[in-house]
């Protein structure tokens, strides 16, 4: 049946995103329990597991296994909260994030993790580096447009927590072959420019945003990264430094935007008139 034909407006912004809103409900559940069980079935039943075939290849980024997978499941955590926030959201603000701000990409993220797992079991590396990298720019455009058009706030910190948390995770990396370890220096500038700017990137949201998400997630992932040893120098001095910079920044950019609204706020007064005396 043609658009045309169906008996409601369809020109109606709010029908439209009424429409997408029950898109998402229903598409997004879904990718998320396919994502979740391709990734228990490679990371739990098919050997060589995801974190086996991370310790036979590692690479510059390779992560620590607990930290990355506690990172992990409060990801989860998050997403099923996200799913829930889909059919429970009451608010009109909260809804156009879900909407306009998250939208597909979400979807598109989980299937693409889905498929990344798969073709990492089967060590399809070609094919599962390609995935992470859509991966990476569908995560990457929810994220720009959440800081953008849809700042987190206080007011809304379930939005914060199930909207902005999920949508911070990005990771790539190179590898060499069969955990050698005097090979730990290997595409030790490639690993550099990954972590670099991505963690640049954090440090402006952190200054600009005051984004608490993206700080402590940076961080996490920062210091997930620089735990495994060994680690080439560049990408270990560089996840060091911002897993320090990144708090602090966050901690000095509050207090002067702080001490900056308390200065707007202080009505300066005209000083008093000398009073001479009349002659």
């Amino acid at each position: 049946m043609p658009p045309s034909d169906l008996p409601i407006d369809m020109s109606d912004p709010r029908i439209r995103d009424y429409i997408a809103l029950i898109r998402l409900q229903v598409l997004t559940p879904l990718s998320f329990l396919v994502n979740i069980v391709a990734v228990i079935v490679c990371g739990l039943v098919i050997k060589p597991t995801i974190g086996d075939l991370s310790k036979i290849h590692p690479n510059p980024l390779t992560p620590q296994s607990s930290m990355i997978g506690t990172f992990v499941v409060i990801l989860y955590v998050t997403q099923i909260g996200y799913c829930l926030l889909l059919v429970l959201a009451r608010k009109v603000e909260t809804k156009n994030t879900l909407v306009k701000g998250v939208g597909i990409s979400f979807v598109i993220a989980n299937w693409l993790m889905a498929m990344w797992a798969v073709a990492w079991s089967f060590q399809l590396w070609l094919v599962s580096t390609i995935l992470l990298g859509l991966m990476i720019i569908s995560l990457s455009y929810a994220n720009i447009v959440l800081l953008i058009y849809h700042t987190p706030t206080t007011r809304r910190p379930l939005d914060i927590i199930l909207i902005h948390l999920p949508a911070r995770l990005i990771t790539l990396g190179w590898s060499w072959p069969y955990g050698d370890p005097t090979r730990y220096g290997d595409y030790q500038l490639e690993g550099l420019a990954v972590v670099l700017p991505v963690n640049i990137l954090a440090l402006v949201a952190v200054i600009l945003r005051h984004d608490v998400v993206w700080c402590f997630g940076a961080a996490w992932i920062n210091a997930a990264i620089w735990s495994a040893r060994p680690k080439a120098a560049p990408v270990f001095i560089t996840t060091v430094v911002f897993t320090v910079v990144l708090p602090l920044a966050l901690v000095a950019a509050t207090v002067f935007s702080h001490l900056r609204n308390r200065k707007r706020g202080v009505i300066a007064l005209p000083p008093d008139e000398e009073v001479h005396p009349r002659v």
